[in-house]
């Protein structure tokens, strides 16, 4: 019987190392989420920002929000809050992974950094 061939969930543009699932990658140690950019028009095309710091390595990395939306199961809201008195403007700064309030069609994306955040990581050489 033939095997089917599956994509990876992601590999490193610099160092070519292999994710062969979204489980695996989110467990290495070695990744570190350091961004989300925002997309304004469409929340799943968001982008979020992973540094691979293995030896001689360092790139960056970005996938989309949407390759992670099933891990969040809470509240999901439709209005968009940005630039009104209740949105504290967190989606506008890159780095900044804090967790929001505002009852924003983004509140659940920022949970998805929260959960991505405290991943199990597991010890990794660099």
């Amino acid at each position: 019987m033939a095997s089917v061939m599956t994509e990876p969930f992601k590999t490193c543009p610099c160092c070519h190392q292999v994710w062969s699932g979204r489980e695996t990658f989110l467990a290495d140690g070695l990744l570190t989420l350091n961004g989300y950019q925002a997309d304004f028009d469409q929340p799943g095309e968001g982008l979020f920002i992973f540094t691979h710091m293995k030896k001689d390595c360092g790139s960056s990395m970005a996938l989309r929000t949407g390759s992670f939306k099933d891990l969040y199961n809470g509240s999901v809201y439709t209005d968009k809050k940005l630039g009104e008195i209740d949105c504290p403007g967190y989606c506008l700064g890159e780095y900044n992974l804090e967790r929001c309030d505002a009852r924003c069609e983004y509140a659940n994306i920022r949970e998805l950094l929260q959960i991505i955040k405290k991943w199990p990581k597991k010890r990794t050489a660099a």
